[in-house]
């Protein structure tokens, strides 16, 4: 399953349980619906989902109609991420499939395996086929499991789930935070259903203000009018 190698505890073990357990809470219900009910869904992945580019410090993704700014000096793992996924998945014997999710953006304010006193920053952006979760309807719905992994990894719930503003979108976001010796680490992600994937865009500092000045740095295309 994508993700097993993220460096981020919460972030990388968090979304692998979290998804398990989406997924099987969602089957659960769709158990007890109606034949056709169960056939409706969020609808078929597209076969191709851009990758994305990094250019002059941001992140843009035509495919998603997102972008999302890169502080200065980050490092990008996006590459090695998915290569580590992609390992992972080859010695269980099962076989990468680029349809079923990647990471489309891991950025970080010094190498993953950096030791410091302070937070290693971050950006993620990560995508996952919808067909995984048969029966999901809302991106809400993934805050549940995500944020009993959260509480189970020692972080707490600073803000349940809520819809905030992203220029002319609306995202479902969730905040947390974990005390860490001496430091707090604090995590926002929101999520989004589109063209058939799920899409988390995660955020990691060691201050709110930090944290909201990584999240002010996304944002998404207007709809080209038609």
């Amino acid at each position: 399953m994508l993700f097993r190698c993220f460096r981020l505890a919460f972030v990388f073990l968090g979304i692998v349980i979290a998804a398990a357990a989406l997924q099987a809470q969602i089957q659960s219900s769709s158990s007890n619906s109606h034949p056709s009910q169960k056939a409706r869904g969020v609808g078929h992945s597209d076969l191709v989902l851009d990758a994305g580019t990094v250019t002059n410090g941001v992140y843009r993704n035509k495919s998603l109609g997102l972008a999302c700014k890169i502080p200065a000096g980050w490092v990008l793992r996006t590459d090695e991420m998915n290569t580590e996924d992609d390992e992972q998945a080859e010695a269980g014997d099962a076989k990468p499939d680029a349809k079923s999710g990647k990471v489309l953006l891991a950025a970080f304010s010094r190498p993953p395996q950096a030791r410091a006193e302070d937070v290693n920053s971050s950006i993620v952006i990560a995508a996952e086929s919808a067909l995984t979760y048969p029966g999901l309807k809302e991106a809400a719905q993934y805050f549940g499991p995500l944020t009993e992994v959260a509480k189970a990894q020692g972080f707490s719930v600073v803000e349940e789930p809520y819809e905030f503003p992203v220029g002319a979108k609306t995202l479902p976001r969730g905040d947390f935070q974990k005390d860490v010796g001496s430091r707090v680490m604090r995590q926002s992600t929101l999520v989004m259903l589109a063209r058939g994937w799920v899409v988390s865009m995660t955020f990691i500092g060691g201050t709110e203000d930090e944290v909201e000045e990584l999240v002010e740095g996304l944002s998404f295309a207007l709809p080209r009018a038609k």
